[in-house]
């Protein structure tokens, strides 16, 4: 069989006899698995094997990207003539085109376990019966379950360039989570954890999961509403997460160059509080959201978000670079079948000095948030309004659950008024956050 780069490069010389003017190709190959379990059986089960290519040509600055999953050669001359044939109908855009070429000599990040093709489906299936099995064995409270999941998939990304660029990388990932029902006096509530990893051997145990899911269920039985207040509010990790993907979100360059965020225009103002940092970075050895190059085949690298307060960088790929007249940061991420866009790798807030618990105690009256609902945030002006459940907070101790109210405020606010940063980062996503205490917002609810 022809290696696959090899296989890109003739396909890219083909295209360039045809008159392409330049083009890249994403070859993906490799496997996927996912499994859910619901009282010991099983719900349902896949085991998927991948295979796609897709190409994107230039004519001048016309350009277009086709797909497929045939790799004969029949089909491969036909995608190669058809994706000309498009290229030449669109419409000229002037900010089109490769990046600058650069060397590619993509760093070993340790993205890739070997364990995960000899794991048996036997084990995988049994390592979710056991998490749920954990959770439910708890408290006699625990009465019915949302189920558990295992997802894991092994995939090898090729990329290819007619400036030269070709580089490829291993990488895969495994993931597992638990959905206990709790119940007591007539109330019912669920709740989840999970635990996720490029390794087999670095996922925390099933029994743990378990626990954590069942705490985290126990927690919210009995919760009431409050009374519409202003407080300072407390996010957990999880959360907080959550909050910083708005902010990834509105720092990208597509959002940028729309006038579609509240931060466009921002470049080296104070966006936030002087002691918050804010990264972006590829690099990571066995991160969630590392890889070695992006989309167009330009290495990952640290990008400074927010430094001590003052928004330093967007988010970029090679076209919204060109568009804001600043340089790729290596954030382009792309679908087989679809021209690149823009996303983080791993973006997360730098933690700070405080532990949970004395962020708790610095708490007179306030919220404490564990879960948010809905998707009320608008990019453009920063005006933020999400659903939440979580724990109120009296004379800083953790009191009573709460539930059914809304936390509200905007970006430009929340930012500023970061009171409080944990010392409790963990890179458990792609988007990560130590503990958080926003200093004031509103907390709608009776």
């Amino acid at each position: 069989m022809i290696p696959y780069e090899n296989l890109a490069m003739d396909l890219l010389k083909k295209a360039k006899s045809k008159g392409a003017s330049a083009g890249d190709i994403v070859i993906v190959e490799g496997d996927s698995f996912d499994v859910q379990v619901r009282l010991k059986s099983v719900d349902k089960l896949t085991n998927a094997h991948e295979k796609r290519l897709g190409l994107r040509l230039f004519f001048g600055r016309r350009t277009a990207v086709c797909s497929t999953s045939d790799f004969s050669t029949e089909s491969l001359d036909r995608l190669v003539e058809e994706t000309c044939y498009l290229a030449r109908c669109t419409a000229e855009d002037p900010h089109a085109g490769l990046p600058e070429p650069t060397p590619l000599n993509p760093p070993d990040l340790d993205l890739y376990d070997d364990s995960l093709r000899r794991w048996t489906m036997k084990d995988k299936i049994d390592l979710a019966v056991q998490a749920e099995a954990a959770a439910m064995g708890c408290d006699a409270r625990i009465t019915n379950s949302d189920g558990a999941s295992l997802s894991h998939a092994d995939r090898r990304v090729i990329y290819a360039n007619t400036n030269d660029v070709v580089g490829s990388y291993p990488v895969g990932s495994v993931s597992f989570s638990v959905s206990p029902i709790a119940t007591e006096n007539g109330s019912m509530q669920r709740d989840y954890w999970y635990s996720a990893k490029r390794k087999v051997k670095e996922l925390a145990s099933p029994e743990s999961v378990g626990r954590v899911a069942a705490r985290r269920v126990l927690r919210r039985l009995g919760a009431r509403k409050i009374a519409t207040c202003e407080a300072p509010v407390i996010f957990d990790p999880e959360t907080a997460a959550e909050l910083l993907g708005s902010i990834s979100a509105c720092v990208s360059g597509y959002a940028v160059y729309k006038g579609a965020s509240f931060l466009a225009g921002k470049l080296g103002r104070p966006a936030a509080a002087s002691f918050v940092t804010i990264l972006d970075n590829g690099t990571i050895p066995s991160a969630l959201g590392s890889r070695p190059f992006d989309g167009e085949g330009v290495a990952t690298r640290k990008t400074t978000v927010i430094k001590k307060g003052v928004l330093e960088n967007y988010l970029l790929d090679s076209y919204s670079a060109r568009k804001l007249e600043l340089k790729s940061t290596g954030n382009a991420v792309r679908s087989i079948g679809d021209v690149p866009s823009v996303s983080h790798t791993n973006f997360y807030l730098v933690p700070g000095a405080n532990t949970p618990e004395e962020i708790i105690r610095s708490v007179k009256r306030g919220l404490y948030v564990v879960e948010l609902i809905g998707f009320g945030v608008n990019h453009v002006t920063g005006d933020y309004s999400r659903g939440a459940v979580g724990l109120w907070i009296e004379n800083g101790e953790l009191t009573h659950p709460v539930e059914e109210v809304t936390i509200a405020g905007n970006l430009k606010n929340i930012l500023m008024d970061i009171e409080m940063i944990g010392n409790d980062l963990e890179l458990r996503s792609t988007v990560a956050s130590p503990t958080l205490k926003i200093a004031r917002m509103t907390v709608a609810g009776n």
